[in-house]
């Protein structure tokens, strides 16, 4: 697949991360859902192939039916060109990783990461489907220790018996059982076995067997015992060795006989109750059914036989009387005849001896060349037989491997002797190992005697583990035993350190995730100090490695958020103040009071139109207030007053936040209050 591709228009590829026998698997973004899955892809090469097809498909019908939350779960399958699987992508390292990182673990880390293993294949054995390839690889743990298990593709369904392993062992050598190792139908049994050492390289760190080549492993798997744990670890208490003691016996009779029976030793083996446990010695189990043996009798004779003897006995001896009374004068006849007869025999010997072949020696060939051995073997009147011809490590080609007969043989002259010449070294054409695991290409080349050197670096499109290139190309004829191949292993994606996003613009974050093919996620949030539009906050925090294909997240800024309002009313009641009474009393207008003019012209005496009632003097009220929308120096209300008058006064403030008023009459201050809250 390429890189940015998409597969039925919905997940876009964005790096390999892993690769099997039959299949690959990517990284992939889920355009619809916003989220990374991994995608496992049919190879190619197995597109015209319908039992690989089918044994695809059955695969992801088989593991969609495994619903549990230690078993990586299966989103979606269907087929674009070639079918495909759509997993849950699990964010983190496979448990090969974990140890390599975190060694040595603590017990109790360990007792819950593998129950948590034990969780999930119980699940599995529960729907009668057998794993067969349980090793850390397939072992997934995120950022938090949550396990997933993956990869059930060659699980096999107890109930599906068309599917058959021929003349290879499912399942890493390195996990593998005896059972599996000898070519049998792997059981439930098998997978606890695996479990076994899986639980011994969590508390060691390394595998228990290991070898240069596969077959040399498998066969210490139901040759060898098992290396004793405590003597790489004095304090491993002797009831947690008892689990892996148990799980991998040979005999698959003798191990436990269901998950859960070793997931509750495996709980109870840091107990007090347990702490003086002896160590665990597998032991077959006997037939104890009980046979009763028959005692030997001696033979009995029945009166019939004891007749039959008398009988016999008594005509030997009469025939020994008669051949006594026999004329003597035939035994000189005999001896004469039988004179005769060994004459002729020594002369026949005699005859024979001088005309027949000799016997001889086959001479040692094995190193000569041909025409040697031909002239060693005319020198003792022996042929040349069949010429055979075989590949050799050891010998240079023309040379005798071996005759047959073997040397120091002895055959009559003329014998034929047989010859098996050597070809040299058979050559081999070198495959092409990029992007296959590093130690399956290891194993594989080692087996056919090639010296092989590891050396590693970065890749962004080659899983980890897997090789990147090779020091020879492929199809080049080589001689294994003369020839020093290294092979280039990738460490998966340079890491490099994470940029400082905070005040960057959405462009910004775009721009440096595609040159770096990071997948980002976007959120918004207020920020009172990051302006509108501009990143607040990231994660990773800014100096975290990152690889090609990772996912960070950015908050952009909406500005400072804006505050929640809170409106509420508070009665007064202003006070009126009279007038003093200033006026004097004024001397009558004698012009006015001659002209018999009595009208009262003073304003203030006037009676009020509406009430009819003498007109006061008014106050002027002024009212101040201080909240969310008004300040002191402004007037908030402003009106005249001729007796106590209530008022009604509506502040508006910002949660959490008081209010203040002020009450002038006639200039002066009369009422004054600060602090105000809602609630006051």
């Amino acid at each position: 697949m390429i890189l940015g591709e998409r597969i039925s228009n919905r997940y876009k590829i964005i790096r390999e991360i892993g690769s099997g026998g039959m299949a690959k698997v990517y990284l992939a973004e889920d355009l619809i859902l916003e989220r990374n899955v991994a995608v496992k892809l049919m190879a190619y090469n197995f597109h015209n192939d319908e039992a690989s097809i089918r044994r695809f498909k059955r695969e992801a019908l088989s593991t969609t039916e495994l619903t549990h939350p230690n078993i990586v779960n299966v989103v979606d399958v269907g087929e674009d060109d070639t079918p495909y699987i759509v997993m849950e992508f699990v964010d983190g390292y496979d448990l090969k990783e974990f140890i390599k990182q975190n060694q040595p673990i603590p017990y109790k880390k360990t007792i819950e990461i593998m129950s948590q293993i034990l969780d999930a294949v119980e699940y599995a054995h529960n729907h009668n489907i057998i794993h067969r390839d349980l090793k850390p690889q397939n072992i997934l743990i995120d950022h938090d220790e949550k396990v997933k298990i993956t990869d059930f593709g060659i699980a096999v369904a107890l109930s599906e018996t068309s599917i058959t392993q021929t003349n290879s062992l499912l399942g890493s050598v390195h996990y593998i059982s005896p059972e599996q190792a000898r070519g049998s139908m792997a059981t439930k049994q098998s997978d606890i076995y695996s479990l076994g050492i899986l639980l011994y390289e969590l508390l060691s760190g390394k595998v228990p067997f290991d070898g240069e080549s596969a077959v040399s492993i498998a066969l210490k798997h139901f040759q060898n015992d098992m290396p004793s744990l405590k003597d790489k670890d004095s304090s491993l208490p002797q009831a947690l060795e008892n689990v892996v003691l148990k799980a991998t016996a040979k005999e698959a009779n003798v191990r436990y006989r269901s998950i859960a029976e070793m997931k509750r030793d495996l709980l109870t083996s840091l107990t007090e109750e347990r702490s003086n446990e002896e160590k665990f010695v597998p032991v077959p189990p006997v037939d104890d059914t009980t046979r009763m043996i028959e005692p030997i009798k001696a033979p009995q004779k029945d009166s019939t036989q004891v007749y039959n003897a008398d009988k016999a006995a008594a005509v030997e001896k009469n025939d020994k009387t008669e051949n006594t009374e026999k004329p003597k004068k035939h035994k000189r006849k005999g001896l004469l005849l039988i004179i005769l007869l060994l004459l002729l025999s020594i002369g026949s010997l005699l005859v024979f001896s001088m005309t027949r072949p000799k016997e001889v020696r086959v001479p040692e060939l094995a190193g000569l060349s041909l025409e040697e051995a031909e002239q060693a073997l005319d020198d003792l009147n022996l042929q040349v037989g069949e010429i055979i011809e075989r590949h050799n490590e050891e010998l240079e080609s023309g040379l005798v491997i071996q005759s047959n007969p073997n040397a120091d043989a002895v055959l009559r002259e003329n014998a034929s002797v047989d010859l098996v010449i050597s070809l040299g070294e058979e050559m081999v054409i070198l495959e092409d190992y990029e992007n296959q695991s590093y130690e399956d290409a290891r194993a594989e080349l080692t087996d056919l005697g090639f010296t092989v050197e590891r050396d590693e670096a970065f890749s962004d499109d080659i899983a980890e583990g897997n090789v990147v290139s090779q020091s020879i190309e492929s199809g080049e004829e080589l001689v294994p035993s003369q020839t020093s191949l290294t092979l280039v292993v990738s460490r998966g994606p340079e890491g490099f350190a994470l940029r400082r996003l905070i005040g960057y613009s959405s462009v910004g974050v775009e721009d440096y995730a595609d040159e770096l093919n990071l997948s980002v996620t976007i959120t918004n949030e207020p920020h009172d100090s990051i302006p509108e539009g501009q990143v607040a906050r990231q994660s990773p925090e800014p100096g975290t490695t990152v690889y090609p294909g990772s996912r960070i997240s950015v908050v952009f800024s909406t500005g400072p958020e804006e505050p929640e309002f809170v409106t509420f009313d508070r009665g007064i009641i202003i006070e009126y103040l009279a007038a003093e009474n200033e006026a004097e009393e004024e001397p009558e207008n004698d012009e006015d009071s001659e002209n018999g003019d009595d009208t009262d012209t003073d304003e203030e005496t006037a009676n009020d139109p509406e009430t009819g009632e003498e007109n006061t003097e008014p106050n002027e009220i002024e009212i101040y207030v201080e909240d969310a929308e008004n300040t002191f120096d402004e007037v908030y209300r402003r009106f005249d007053i001729f007796e106590d008058t209530p008022e009604i006064i509506t502040f508006i403030v910002e949660e959490g936040q008081t209010a203040s008023f002020r009450v002038v009459r006639n200039g002066e201050t009369i009422m004054e209050e600060t602090g105000i809250g809602p609630n006051d």
